[in-house]
């Protein structure tokens, strides 16, 4: 049995996961999930059913951990020797980042898409004020700095740099030449690519049948 069980469907958020476990270099198996039938495995980690999930096989006891967000994290953290947490002076970037990502820009990338509108007078009530001020908060970081902690990639990147790629290429995201350059900085790493590579293969497989 490797390390961790990553339970995973190719078109979901387990892209995310995916690409962080290509980058973190640890060892893993993929356990294949089907929307209309969830292992019991993967119900008994998460009861939600939700993807990605992993589990950590340790010495001491199973850790499960779910939250594209928080998988990210965990991994940098069980991979040291990557690089991939932040450095002292880059940890309120990191974190920053991160949780924007997760909170006001997915929050505003989702009312948009549902066309679910904030009232006159009620953007302050709401994680993301409003759809075009989060994306601009974010192009303005990302037009003056290569990566969410400045000028090193680290595992922040992963989860803000799924939420630029997939954005541009769904149109969830305004093609803006900082999200453009900093997409393509992402694109041309080997672990992107290879966890790329993997899920678009297994896409096609399941859409030849």
């Amino acid at each position: 049995m490797a390390d961790i069980s990553f339970f995973h469907n190719p078109m979901s958020r387990g892209q995310i996961a995916h690409w962080a476990l290509h980058e973190s270099g640890v060892d893993f198996d993929i356990v294949p999930v089907e929307w209309d039938a969830k292992p019991e495995t993967l119900l008994a980690a998460n009861p939600m059913g939700k993807i990605p999930t992993i589990v950590h096989h340790t010495p001491s006891r199973d850790i499960a951990v779910t939250e594209a967000p928080a998988i990210c994290h965990y991994l940098a953290v069980i991979a040291p020797d990557k690089g991939l947490l932040p450095r002292e002076e880059e940890s309120g970037d990191y974190f920053r980042w991160m949780f924007f990502a997760a909170g006001p820009l997915e929050q505003a990338i989702i009312a948009k898409s549902m066309g679910w509108n904030v009232p006159d007078g009620r953007a302050g009530m709401v994680g993301f004020g409003s759809y075009d001020l989060t994306v601009a908060t974010l192009e303005d970081w990302l037009a003056t700095h290569d990566y969410a902690c400045g000028t090193r990639f680290t595992m922040a990147d992963v989860y803000v740099g799924s939420a630029v790629d997939w954005g541009l290429a769904f149109g969830t995201l305004p093609d803006r030449p900082a999200f453009a350059a900093y997409a393509e900085r992402l694109r041309a790493r080997d672990a992107y690519r290879a966890a790329k590579a993997k899920d678009n293969a297994a896409i096609a497989e399941k859409q030849n049948g």
